[in-house]
């Protein structure tokens, strides 16, 4: 198996409640949608975030089951960098005017870098974050460093 994803793909209870708020709410743009089934966007070069209706999910794949020892959903955290704090906070605004929650505000971290959460209708945490260690290289290949060590060679 190649080291490689092309489809995220979340249970949400309701797909049209999921396209308000990412479509008409943060302005993705849709590569499929399936009213009422399943909703895809690209987030990225050749990966899609799939938004599917979490009862066909359990349909075809089988239920969930939460890690040993806790309640509710599996713990998962997606990632969104940008490019400075003020875009942090800017994200974290549009998220809770689409109809998220902001979990977090941003804040300074001991990491060196500055980010927040938000959790989208159904619950899934995105953190937005301003890391000057995360390079994405026109390759598309991603290197991470110490903040301050951000010429990408490792």
């Amino acid at each position: 198996m190649r080291q490689h994803v092309n489809v995220i793909t979340l249970g949400v209870a309701d797909v049209e409640r999921a396209y308000t708020f990412y479509v008409d709410g943060l302005g993705w743009v849709p590569t499929l949608h399936v009213p009422g089934e399943v909703l895809f966007l690209q987030v990225g070069g050749g990966v899609v975030l799939g938004l599917w209706s979490a009862s066909a999910m359990v349909a075809e794949a089988g239920p969930t089951a939460p890690a040993s020892g806790e309640q509710g959903r599996a713990p998962i955290t997606l990632g969104h960098n940008v490019a400075d704090e003020a875009e942090v906070d800017a994200v974290l605004a549009a998220a809770a005017q689409a109809g998220g929650s902001v979990l977090v505000p941003g804040a300074r971290r001991d990491w060196g870098g500055y980010s927040g959460y938000f959790a989208d209708p159904d619950g899934y945490r995105w953190e937005i974050a301003h890391n000057p260690g995360l390079v994405v290289h026109p390759d598309g290949r991603v290197t991470i460093g110490a903040v301050g060590e951000t010429d990408g060679t490792g």
